[in-house]
């Protein structure tokens, strides 16, 4: 397949997974993080104020906030919400959508677009990665795995910063390895300025430091560098990032923040650190002139460790907790990725066995081991990174959805199919080469397959282990099942069934009067069982289903009693609907 073609395939699939992610989005009502991440970059654009949500670096958000610049919206300057609230986030973003007489969904349809820019910006650059540093069989079947991806489809048309943060890992880690093959001076800079624009999409950014610093030592080993340059080289390139990406994108945004609410906000949100020390320290730099903006960065990156090593409550696997289990991510990642793309990943670690097997690394392991890093450095840091952010994850507190590990998806479908590929051509037999060939093909066919047909309902999708789209809330809800998508669709619902009340149970980002107004109406779990109309999300009754872990001491089982009844049926995949008389 000659370039050109190659070219055009990419072209097409790209053209189809922003077909795919726009449309399916159309139905999907405001989702959780974006009730946030929405009003807090508009926020920012408009007013040059960083007191909303600044446990996320602005990046993101401000490029989803952008299109807003152009439309006739009211600021709620006089909310409480905005005026006394510290870091009111959800309260503020319910006044500007729903409560100030602007129009929500058109708010919410042009902040999305953005974010669909940056899911096929990622997919073109991934691609063309792949098929510069592997081959271009390679850099299709990468494409492939991200095209038809549930997961990056249902999260790549949405106001959230997980997509942005598989973005940045993926082009810091490009443009270091530059820097590492050839340390000139204009590869430094870039290096650095990628690094530094990297760190404004997401702070679980702060892990590029160690997989970054790890891969240049092995490197610089392994190549017979100067490891001293090297250090110096990336300590620069980190300066760099900092003083001409950061701390001036920081000044600007709190430039109309007054000092005395920073410290006071500062002060308050950070309370209940378990690092006084650096606490201090940041509390310190807010109360600055020429610090406080790199106090802020540092006061949202507290913010972010601090909310990841306290955790929140959570339904896993019939449970309810307020921290963490380690087996976490790797179970939602077992249940959550399509089947097929297990099989490749076994058939991969084949081949790559195979590899192995013909160029034994036990005949001088070290010089082997010199040689392979220096030869596929790129391959080793994909390794490097996924090592330091899986361990991070299984060892947080934080479990809320398998979109936490989205940022090392590329790297995976890298590896995978780099394998695979390589794999192939090391089998001299042609029966069993065809044979496996054939297995792959069908593998991808069956990978793509799966992400069509859970078409729109991304958000929910699970694979045949997690017994598909319909009963994946049985394990695990929130962001991986229900983050209030459908509340759009209980609205249609309800209109074409003439229900005059329901009662609602929803969890998410939208306003339910604002969609049903003195048609819905407040449904407390708390009062036992209920008659009438009832809509609950799957969030709120699993939530209310499953048994507490040893501990867990808020309430629980308060939805137990709806065992006994049947679904009339569903609002999409997420909110259930009874009748009970």
């Amino acid at each position: 397949m000659s370039d050109k073609v190659t070219n055009i395939v990419a072209f097409i699939m790209l053209f189809m997974m922003g077909g795919m992610a726009f449309s399916s989005s159309l139905g999907d009502s405001l989702t959780m993080d974006e009730l946030s991440h929405i009003p807090a970059g508009y926020s920012y654009l408009s007013q040059r104020d960083f007191r909303i949500n600044p446990e996320h670096p602005p990046l993101i958000k401000d490029m989803a906030a952008f299109p807003l610049l152009f439309m006739n919206i009211t600021f709620p300057s006089q909310s409480p919400a905005w005026t006394d609230g510290v870091n009111a986030q959800w309260w503020y973003g319910w006044e500007l959508l729903f409560n100030s007489g602007n129009n929500a969904d058109q708010m919410i349809f042009w902040a999305r677009i953005p974010m669909i820019l940056v899911l096929l910006f990622l997919g073109w650059f991934l691609f063309r990665w792949a098929k510069k540093e592997f081959n271009k069989e390679t850099a299709l079947l990468v494409l492939t795995a991200f095209t038809f991806s549930p997961t990056f489809l249902a999260h790549g048309r949405l106001v959230t910063t997980d997509v942005g943060a598989a973005l940045g890992f993926v082009l810091a880690t490009y443009f270091w390895l530059n820097f590492l093959r050839s340390p000139t001076r204009k590869n430094v800079i870039i290096a650095g300025l990628i690094f530094g624009f990297a760190m404004l999409l997401k702070f679980s950014m702060i892990l590029l430091i160690p997989s970054l610093g790890i891969t240049t030592i092995a490197y610089a080993l392994a190549a017979r560098k100067s490891l001293f340059r090297y250090i110096l080289l990336s300590i620069a390139a980190g300066i760099i990032g900092v003083a001409v990406v950061i701390l001036p994108v920081y000044i600007w945004h709190t430039s109309n923040y007054p000092a005395a609410r920073q410290v006071a906000d500062t002060i308050e949100i950070l309370s209940s650190s378990p690092m006084p020390t650096l606490r201090n320290i940041v509390v310190w730099m807010a109360g600055k002139p020429i610090l406080r903006a790199l106090g802020h960065y540092f006061f949202g990156l507290m913010m972010a460790t601090q909310r990841t090593a306290f955790g929140n409550t959570v339904y896993f696997l019939g449970m309810i907790s307020g921290s963490g289990w380690w087996y976490y991510f790797p179970i939602v990642y077992l249940m959550k990725v399509p089947l097929a793309f297990h099989m490749l990943t076994l058939a991969a670690l084949f081949l790559a066995a195979l590899i192995m097997i013909k160029a034994p690394f036990w005949k001088n392991p070290l010089q082997r081991l010199r040689e392979w890093i220096v030869a596929h450095i790129a391959s080793f840091s994909m390794i490097v990174l996924l090592i330091i952010y899986w361990g991070a994850s299984v060892t947080g507190n934080l479990n809320i959805g398998i979109r936490h590990i989205l940022p090392t998806f590329p790297f995976i479908y890298m590896l995978v199919f780099a394998a695979i590929v390589a794999g192939l051509k090391e089998i001299k037999n042609p029966t069993w080469k065809n044979s496996l060939s054939y297995l792959i093909i069908f593998l991808i066919l069956w990978y793509a397959s799966s992400s069509l047909s859970s078409y729109p309902s991304y958000l929910s999708y699970f694979n045949e282990i997690g017994g598909g789209p319909d009963n994946g809330y049985k394990y695990v809800v929130d962001s991986n099942y229900d983050w209030g998508q459908d509340l759009k669709r209980l609205k249609t619902w309800v209109e074409n069934n003439k229900v005059e009340k329901i009662k609602v149970d929803y969890f998410g980002g939208a306003d339910v009067k604002y969609y049903l107004g003195d048609k819905a109406e407040g449904l407390d779990a708390n009062q036992g069982p209920q008659k009438g109309w009832l809509a609950i999300s799957a969030t709120s009754l699993q939530g209310g289903e499953g048994n507490p872990v040893p501990g867990y001491d808020q309430p629980t089982g308060y939805y137990k009693w709806l065992d006994e009844y049947t679904p009339v049926t569903r609002a999409g995949k997420s909110i259930f609907i009874y009748h009970i008389e």
